[in-house]
């Protein structure tokens, strides 16, 4: 199993979210609203905002975990629907899942994704 972390640009949450539904096996996701910085450090962002003393970037983060054979799939779909060619679009990162458990049943591995 994988986790697949994305960091993207708000206004595309929808976009990104409405492609990913589509992906046949994906169990879900999860979203949420941050706020940081890359290596242009806000500085001249059009969308940076004054957060608590700091001049940083709102962001979307979506957490999907999935199967190892899915991560080719989701981490495209992303990309291109992300993308808008400036700076800024966002990152993705996947990394190994050790274990997952369903806490309603006790499910473990893949079928408690």
């Amino acid at each position: 199993m994988k986790m697949i972390v994305a960091f993207i640009k708000p206004h595309l949450v929808v976009d990104v979210v409405l492609a990913l539904q589509n992906v046949e096996g994906l169990t879900g996701l999860s979203l949420s609203e941050i706020h940081g910085f890359g290596r242009g450090r806000a500085l001249t962002a059009p969308d940076r905002q004054i957060y608590q003393g700091l001049e940083l970037v709102p962001r979307t983060r979506l957490e999907i975990a999935c199967a190892d054979d899915m991560v080719a799939t989701i981490s495209d779909i992303i990309q291109r629907v992300a993308h808008t060619g400036l700076r800024g679009d966002g990152k993705i990162y996947v990394s190994d899942i050790l274990q997952a458990r369903r806490i309603s049943s006790g499910e473990e591995g893949g079928s408690a994704v």
